[in-house]
């Protein structure tokens, strides 16, 4: 039971991870990969899990060791690298976080049936959240995200055990499987993999988090506890995206469904036809849980965002020029969510674009960062006790390939 008390006071930045990685990839990508294609999305699902893995330990194992953030190591590499992943969070800072927003603003307008605007219900959580986080800080966002991801674990292992219970959906007449191989299932795989479990530029975030929980524990976390409590996060979020994958297999496929494109539409229509498939009983869990997905996603984003926009302008100025004020995180905080209100209520008709340019974005760069990330704990300077082992660096390198690959025929299908 010791030992147990200790797990649970130990969990910070791999639970955090959880949270922000079960958003869209996970309710809209896993859930639609099951639905459209059946069981054998399982494979790149698992395949992008491990393949991903090496880079975000990487910043994990590099601010429990160096003390410092991963954007600290990117300069050590040389500026160059510190602006590409400065590029890349700018993107990141107007785009995804407003589409989160819009997401989340859909589901609470949609399953609770309430009469205002996406507008305003858009403004109403960038309130909320931004108060939480300036009031809370990294403290109650740790303590309030282990009861939100453990309210959902719970709540989807119940729904996917009633789905398994109750069996697979009988297919529709004349139903033929569809083809992943040809383009649109080769974008939609492109798409899985890049979001999934998240993108790789969110390992700087899970080495932010990092610095917090070494400043609330005062450095007294051993870099084996710190990789211990991050793989926990790491199979939670691994596990929660085959949930979602069996859940929309399990009730969706072979019915021919027309799943609409639309993240906030797709995601009312699942609620509603996972209802119809497991009775009304199951509308509210299934609402929390989608509700919860998409909050908690929020909340974990906009924090890290603001953390990492913060920690770079630090890094990008001279040292004479660097201010720091105990009032910055709560002004980034409340500058993020109004500049990304104002994208929303001026761009909501091309959302759609804005995220397919930061879509773009981290394709390109994801096998760039990987690489990054591996230079920078096997760099001269990073002491060599606690460099990543053989197979960790082996399997770093087949991930670059990996995601190498993936991006290169992603922007030759988007210029070509």
């Amino acid at each position: 039971m010791n030992q147990l008390q200790r797990l649970i006071k130990q969990l910070g930045p791999g639970i955090l991870f959880a949270s922000m990685a079960i958003g869209t990839s996970h309710l809209v990508l896993s859930t639609k990969a099951g639905a459209q294609y059946g069981w054998i999305m399982i494979l790149p699902i698992i395949l992008a899990n491990l393949l991903k893995y090496p880079f975000f330990e990487f910043g994990v194992r590099y601010t429990n060791v160096t003390k410092k953030t991963l954007i600290s190591g990117y300069l050590d590499l040389g500026k160059p690298f510190l602006y590409g992943y400065g590029i890349i969070t700018i993107v990141s800072c107007f785009t995804i976080l407003a589409a989160l927003y819009v997401v989340t603003a859909g589901l609470l307008i949609n399953l609770l049936k309430l009469d205002i605007s996406l507008n305003l219900a858009a403004l109403l959580l960038f309130f909320a959240i931004s108060l939480l986080l300036i009031i809370g800080r990294y403290k109650r966002l740790e303590q309030s995200l282990k009861l939100v991801v453990s309210i959902l674990f719970f709540a989807l292992l119940i729904v996917t055990l009633m789905a398994f219970g109750k069996g697979q959906v009988a297919p529709t007449q004349g139903f033929t499987a569809p083809t992943l191989f040809n383009e649109i299932g080769i974008l939609f795989l492109i798409g899985l993999v890049g979001w999934m479990p998240t993108a790789v530029e969110a390992s700087g975030w899970v080495s932010m988090w990092s610095v917090e929980k070494l400043k609330l524990k005062g450095s007294k976390i051993s870099i084996n506890e710190a990789l211990r409590e991050f793989n926990i996060g790491y199979v939670i979020t691994s596990i929660l995206a085959l949930f979602f994958l069996a859940i929309g297999c399990l009730t969706l496929y072979g019915t021919n469904t027309n799943l609409s494109g639309s993240a906030v539409i797709f995601a009312d229509q699942i609620v509603t036809l996972f209802t119809q498939y497991l009775g009304n009983w199951a509308y509210g869990l299934i609402a929390i849980s989608a509700l919860a997905t998409m909050f908690s996603t929020c909340m974990t984003a906009h924090d890290a965002l603001a953390r990492v926009s913060l920690d770079l302008l630090e890094k990008s100025s001279t040292p004479q020029n660097r201010t720091a004020s105990k009032y910055s995180f709560a002004f980034m905080v409340l500058a993020l969510a109004l500049l990304n209100w104002f994208v929303i209520y001026q761009f909501s008709a091309n959302m759609g674009n804005l995220v397919a340019l930061a879509t773009f974005f981290s394709f390109v760069f994801a096998p760039i960062l990987g690489w990054m990330n591996l230079k920078t704990v096997t760099q001269p300077t990073f002491p060599k006790a606690y460099r990543p082992n053989n197979l960790l660096k082996g399997l770093s390198y087949l991930g670059i390939v990996f995601l190498s690959a993936f991006s290169l025929y992603y922007c030759h299908l988007m210029v070509f």
